[in-house]
């Protein structure tokens, strides 16, 4: 037989796989092989599939789970017994297993052959040893069994192995060489994200990635885990982090190493741009990426996505046994095809409990769909209008597929093909939350028998039941035992038990809703010596109605449980959990939070903590918080009527000021010399924009506040706050495209272009047409991208903005050599060059000499790109303008390269690529890689080539940049016929 415990709980006879029958009974087993060898006392068995909650007659259920579990172990395929594998003793029950049956114990016996060898000096055999034991890792200890279960110790001990050997094996196989220590790269990335804090792991990491060839992903590595352990203990790296540190080189060749990377490979395009790489981006299909069915299929294959979404469990879950029983019924042989389930609630009633219901079923049944799990919040009844739109959730779940960026196309047709393709023969589990109608959700709806989509609304959704096949669930009100149940199980069966009556109460005054006794357990919680009875009474004094969410039922009345702990709160936090309800994005951060405030961060962090311990607030990870909608709900009415409505607009001009100042602070330090919008110096006291020093800090905070900042730009179209909206969607767009975002470009540009009609304001028009000509030409919409351009052309042209004029020409210029038409090209360059050379804006200038260099080179006139080039270089020096300087260098080396001079067009290439690691620009300092890798195969030295294209993939998949996929393209290709492939289309 062969039995797992290192991820989900599984048993085979031969090839068969055997059910190992309802929750409880895997969770002994699960229990029974953690310990296995040794006897686990009943109490023991009692304390952990029940806790405080066993029944009276646990023990007997015990006893009936074993001899079930005895007739699946000890009979074999034709019904003979043979002998016992589960034995009494010592008060309990113990697992006999022959050697290799288990994974737990294959794993101990490898980490102890590894030992042995190490203690021989063989640190290759130990490696290889430890390699094998972490193999057989397949998820967390006992994972598909109840969160509550596998919560305890006992598992958690085991969970404890997996890093422990992590280390062990990246310390011998750092001994063994690079090699065994590139073998260990991926398995050390991904524990290393699952341990942010641990400092010996990211140690190992840091000095793995710098032995290996992987110079800025160790540098990113050292930067990343340094300023999480200064932000969140308050602590400096400690010595292993230090001395691996100091074994990074303080300057990297700009030759590639000697030894083989792993999983590298380079991109294409040229640095047409100057300073920001606008024009960078090579023109994405819209087909499904060759790989996909690569990362999503094979069961024993590392390299597929497979996407684990879901929120986390709730450790206090309670109840819902009926219903439970019907969903997990909907999987049961012997129709074992997953269907669609909507849980939707009686009502519409809000904070019933859908989500918590829908995220526990979907735990308990995750490892049924090992392709993975999706989530998103389709915010059908969020109080700012923040409804979500089918394509922005396909966009996301394709991310979370593994399709790059630009290969999203464009429209919701399109993508919701692309997103059934990847899913067809594929297993994997999709929970869509607070869904409005049916129409929202019809767009996601795999095509595959073989996916679960789980759907919770407050309607009915009548429309998926009746086309869709959908099996509907209504939810009630917790009956009165299962809100007993839930009250013992936060406040302790004791407590409970001890003031009957007032619980009964408490559950009454709550009207059983879960939200509202999750709020009233969690203050009474805090006072543990307050009796039950006078929460009660508190209650009855707090009582409202409630009639947009309870029908006129005064019993079900949340704001019973809302205003009794939102009363309690310090004046601080009270105005605070107020004026998060005008925050627009998911969730806020910190920093946005202290600026609603007006207050400094350290006012701020105190009140975010009381918030969250009233269960008021939400932390959804590290600094960034979230809250139920019916909470911001009754925040927004509380600020209508607490806070006057010049305060509450005060705080919203605050946030945007800081949204919009901190945006474009941190695209300046991008792109310092490209031309950009003029922001007013003034700035609302309070906004406090951030200011950053480094360009890795400003590319952060951009990334962290995207949806947000998206967000932004939505509600103030919205409402009415144009100049905000077309300014912060302006500021954007850069970030934007340079990330490949085309989709979210369009949506913000258009919501921007909306705005400054509304305002009849011409440089907003002109910004917004401009990027939407850019834009629709990334997505392959020539007519389109020609008409939005031609009109901020001349809107540039009414309001005498030259240097605006000057971009647009080249944008023109940009999409008329993407269609071959490079006299064409020379043209609107010659218009934006004049232009540059009236406004005195050299920068432009030097960026013009640049790319009418490349164009001479699409053109083959080689020698006359020479000299554009030069005088682009010699201009850059002169202004200071590294960036520029070092587009200028890579061009010139490509000029080079296609006259035959490799090693003419290598020294080019190493002078940007110097520069470019001076600037810290890590997408370019990759593009140039790949530069090098081509000449270098043009020279006849495919190796070194090779080198450099990795080099430059794992810089791209470090970023996330969807130009990854071209250089495994070139990677792809038999040595030989790469040359002329890193560049068709530039300027």
């Amino acid at each position: 037989m062969r039995f797992t415990v290192l991820g989900p709980v599984r048993v085979w006879r031969g090839e068969t796989e055997l059910k190992t029958g309802p929750p409880k009974r895997r969770a002994l087993l699960a229990l029974l092989l953690a310990r296995v060898g040794e006897p686990v006392p009943v109490h023991e068995i009692v304390d952990v599939l029940w806790g405080e909650n066993a029944p009276a007659g646990s023990v007997n259920v015990v006893h009936r789970h074993v001899g079930a579990l005895r007739k699946l172990l000890d009979t074999d395929p034709s019904g003979q017994t043979t002998s016992s594998r589960l034995v009494r003793g010592s008060g309990g029950y113990r697992l006999r297993l022959r050697a290799g049956e288990l994974d737990l114990q294959r794993f101990r016996s490898l980490r102890d052959e590894a030992s042995a060898a190490r203690d021989l000096g063989d640190p290759a055999r130990a490696a290889a040893a430890l390699i094998e034991a972490l193999t057989l890792w397949r998820g967390p200890t006992a994972s598909g069994i109840a969160p509550e279960v596998r919560a305890h110790p006992v598992f958690a001990s085991v969970d404890r192995e997996y890093p422990a050997a992590v280390k062990e094996a990246a310390a011998v196989a750092l001994e063994a060489g690079p090699a065994l220590a590139g073998q260990m790269l991926p398995i050390l990335r991904q524990t290393a994200a699952a341990h942010p804090l641990d400092e010996v792991l990211h140690a190992s990491l840091v000095t793995a990635l710098a032995v290996t060839g992987h110079r800025a992903e160790a540098r990113n590595a050292y930067r990343d885990v340094s300023t999480r352990l200064v932000d969140e203990l308050g602590l400096d790296p400690g010595p292993e982090l230090q001395s691996a540190e100091q074994q990074l080189p303080r300057s990297a060749a700009a030759t590639p190493p000697d030894r083989p990377e792993n999983e590298s490979s380079p991109q294409t395009g040229p640095h047409v741009d100057t300073d920001y790489n606008a024009l960078q981006l090579p023109y994405g299909g819209a087909s499904v990426p060759e790989d996909a069915t690569e990362r999503t299929a094979p069961a024993g294959d590392s390299t597929r996505v497979r996407p684990a979404q879901l929120p986390p469990d709730l450790r206090m879950f309670t109840g819902r046994h009926a219903e439970l029983r019907r969903v997990h019924a909907l999987l049961s042989p012997p129709d074992d095809r997953p269907h669609t389930v909507v849980i939707s609630a009686i009502g519409g009633m809000a904070g019933i409990g859908k989500t918590s219901l829908a995220v526990h079923w979907a735990h308990q049944i995750a490892d049924r769909f090992p392709d993975g799990q999706l989530y998103a919040d389709l915010r059908g009844f969020d109080p700012s209008g923040s409804i979500a739109d089918p394509a922005e959730v396909i966009r996301g779940f394709l991310d979370a597929l593994g399709v790059p960026a630009h290969r999203i196309p464009a429209g919701l047709d399109a993508q919701a093909a692309l997103y059934r393709t990847l899913l067809a023969g594929h297993r994997v589990l999709v929970l869509l939350d607070n869904a409005r109608d049916t129409e929202q959700v019809r767009p996601l709806l795999p095509g595959s028998a073989g996916c679960l989509i789980v759907v919770t609304s407050r309607n009915h959704l009548h429309g998926l039941v009746v086309v869709d096949g959908a099996h509907p669930l209504s939810l009630d009100l917790l009956t009165a035992a299962e809100s007993r149940e839930f009250l013992m199980r936060r406040l302790g069966t004791k407590r409970v038990a001890e003031e009957p009556t007032a619980a009964d109460e408490i559950v009454a005054l709550c009207g059983s809703l879960p939200l509202t006794l999750a709020i009233v357990s969690a203050r009474a919680a805090a006072h543990p010596g307050r009796s039950l009875s006078s929460v009660a009474e508190d209650l009855r004094g707090t009582r409202g109605s409630l009639a947009a969410f309870t029908h006129d039922d005064p019993v079900t009345d949340p704001r019973t449980a809302f205003s009794w702990s939102y009363d309690a709160l310090t004046p601080g936090a009270a105005r605070l959990f107020r004026l998060l309800a005008l925050h627009p994005g998911p969730d806020a951060s910190t920093a946005t939070a202290a600026v609603l405030l007006g207050l400094p961060l350290k006012d701020t962090r105190p009140l975010l903590a009381e918030l969250v311990g009233a269960h008021l607030l939400t932390q959804r990870s590290p600094g960034r918080f979230g809250s139920h909608e019916l909470l911001r709900i009754y925040g927004a009415e509380l600020a209508e009527s607490h806070d006057t409505p010049e305060e509450r607009d005060a705080a919203r001009h605050r946030l945007l000021d800081h949204l919009l100042h901190t945006a474009h602070r941190a695209d300046s330090l991008l792109a310092p010399h490209r031309e950009r919008l003029t922001l007013s110096p003034r700035v609302v006291t309070g906004a406090g924009p951030v200011t950053f020093k480094v360009r890795e800090k400003a590319a952060s905070w951009l990334n962290a506040e995207r949806p947000v900042l998206l967000a932004a730009v939505q509600e103030t179209a919205r409402t009415g706050l144009g100049t905000h909206c077309w300014q912060l969607a302006a500021t954007l767009e850069l970030f934007l495209d340079r990330h490949g975002r085309w989709q979210d470009q369009l949506v913000v540009q258009e919501a921007a272009l909306h705005a400054a009609e509304e305002l009849g304001d011409l440089s907003g028009r002109a910004h917004a047409h401009r990027a939407l000509g850019f834009v629709n030409g990334r997505l392959e919409r020539p007519a389109e991208a020609r008409e939005h351009l031609s009109t901020a052309l001349e809107l540039f042209a009414a309001i005498g903005d030259a240097p605006g004029q000057g971009r647009v020409h080249r944008y023109l210029a940009f999409q008329a050599n993407r269609q071959g038409r490079h006299h064409e090209a020379l043209d609107h360059y010659r218009e934006a060059h004049a232009l540059y050379a009236a406004a005195g804006h050299r920068s432009g200038q030097a960026g013009i000499f640049n790319e009418v260099g490349w164009t001479h080179i699409l053109l083959g006139a080689y020698e006359e790109a020479l000299a554009d080039c030069q005088r682009a270089i010699t201009m850059n020096q002169q202004l200071g303008d590294r960036n520029g300087e070092a587009a200028a260098w890579d061009s010139l080396g490509y000029a080079h390269h296609h006259l035959g001079r490799y090693q003419q067009a290598l020294t080019c290439y190493e002078h940007a690529l110097a520069a470019y690691r001076e600037i810290h620009d890590d997408y370019l300092e990759a593009d140039t890689l790949v530069h090098i890798g081509d000449a270098w195969e043009a020279d006849g030295a495919p190796e070194r080539a090779a080198g450099a294209w990795r080099q430059a993939l794992e810089i791209l998949e470090t970023i996330e940049h969807p130009d990854a996929e071209h250089v495994r393209d070139k990677l792809r290709r038999p040595a030989g016929t790469r040359l002329g492939t890193s560049s068709s289309i530039r300027g």
